[in-house]
């Protein structure tokens, strides 16, 4: 039985909240998990940025922003392929943004269902720019990671809290790996923050980094 058919076979009206469906998918993982990746320890621990994205540094200059979702896994964990990039800023600029990304040819296609805009780059690209208004932003956006080809990545203690808010099986799936990487310094930054902001979530943190150490053979999977 697939992850979609065993949740329908729980909540068959679909009525899981996002922390029962993120609970259940790390349950999942952990009953089936083993050690190891089938990738060698120099592949995991390189970082690299293959795919080209468009450099908004020129735009968005002496505006704060950070790039987040799949592209900013790059900065934690190999690098994988992805169909667009997401930024993050602050709510109130958001006019400024699009009047910034409008001079420089892009095309606003449509509102998210989160408050933000997809639009898209003079060469095609796709651009997610998503509006936020979370406590922790302007702490977040005043302390940025930079990626192999030094744009703006959201740290990792953010980034961990907002994946975790998804529960797409894939997003699941790059906490757990970011973290089973993550040195133990990290690893206690990210705790702080979610202890922080998200306490309620501590448990959740716990398995996802127990699930990314047996993935990595930093720990053994249960018995």
């Amino acid at each position: 039985m697939g992850i979609p058919s065993a949740i329908a076979a729980i909540a068959p009206d679909g009525q899981l909240t996002p922390q029962q469906k993120r609970r259940f998918l790390i349950d999942f993982c952990l009953r089936r998990i083993r050690p190891g990746t089938g990738s060698a320890p120099e592949f995991l621990h390189r970082r690299t940025a293959m795919n080209p994205w468009p450099d908004l540094r020129p735009i968005l200059e002496d505006i704060p922003w950070v790039i987040v979702g799949d592209v900013a896994t790059r900065a934690y964990m190999p690098e994988r392929a992805t169909q667009d990039l997401d930024i993050l800023v602050r709510q109130e600029d958001e006019d400024e943004v699009w009047e910034r990304l409008q001079t420089a040819g892009y095309r606003q296609i449509s509102r998210l269902a989160i408050p933000g805009f997809l639009a898209r780059s003079p060469e095609g690209v796709d651009l997610d720019v998503i509006l936020g208004r979370y406590p922790w932003l302007d702490e977040a956006l005043a302390h940025p990671r930079r990626d192999p080809a030094g744009y703006p990545v959201l740290d990792l203690p953010y980034l961990v809290l907002m994946k975790m808010i998804s529960v797409r099986v894939q997003d699941i799936a790059d906490v757990s790996r970011m973290l089973g990487l993550a040195s133990e310094e990290e690893l206690a930054r990210v705790r702080a923050v979610v202890q922080r902001y998200a306490p309620r979530e501590a448990d959740d943190l716990e398995s996802l980094i127990y699930l990314g150490q047996i993935e990595m053979g930093k720990a053994d999977p249960p018995s």
